[in-house]
């Protein structure tokens, strides 16, 4: 489980095919002090470690996984934003979140509002029932909360300080952004289906 709550900047530092993708990830993070099968959510994917080295570690990724995420835009020398695993007594300052992306999102605007940056989100058909206003959704690991909803449409604002610890700071129109619905929307929708 996640928060959402992005704690590192790391860069896509090679992408290999051998049946799956593998991917190398450099980050800030004392790898010393991250244990083989360890999970971290890469742009918001739950990725399991597979090697690991001194600035860096090593995720395979299923097919599968490149097929319902944005990876396979991946691209070396790309950022991407991590986060470790939620352990017992940790800060919950963000959402549940289990880096089980949803689908993939596309910008379809980027406004600048004062020192805020204004970002319009286009959600796959299947997913845009889950997202309400004011309402929690992680993007690309974040989690965020949406302002409105226009139909498939939403709106989020990223300030100066989400920008800066996070690669929002780089958004584009067009961009492909991995979606994780809120858990809770998710079991409501569930449950109404059936009553």
């Amino acid at each position: 489980m996640f928060t959402g709550i992005v704690t590192d900047v790391g860069t896509v530092a090679s992408l290999e095919r051998e049946g799956d993708l593998r991917a190398r990830i450099t980050t800030a993070y004392e790898t010393s002090g991250i244990e083989m099968g360890a999970s971290i959510a890469s742009d918001g994917v739950c990725l399991t470690v597979v090697a690991l080295g001194p600035d860096w570690y090593e995720v395979q990724i299923s097919a599968e996984t490149v097929s319902r995420t944005n990876i396979g835009d991946w691209e070396p020398g790309q950022r991407v934003n991590l986060e470790r695993a939620l352990r017992v007594g940790d800060e919950l300052g963000g959402h549940i979140v289990s880096g089980h992306v949803d689908g993939v999102a596309e910008v379809i605007s980027v406004t600048e509002e004062g020192d805020s940056t204004r970002v319009v989100l286009r959600a796959p058909d299947d997913l845009a029932r889950f997202i309400a206003p004011k309402g929690s959704v992680a993007l690309n690991g974040t989690s965020l909360t949406v302002n409105e909803v226009d139909g498939r449409d939403f709106g989020i604002n990223f300030i100066p300080h989400t920008k800066e610890v996070t690669t929002w700071g780089d958004v584009r129109t067009g961009d492909r952004v991995n979606i994780e619905i809120d858990t809770m929307a998710r079991y409501v929708a569930r449950l109404r289906d059936f009553a």
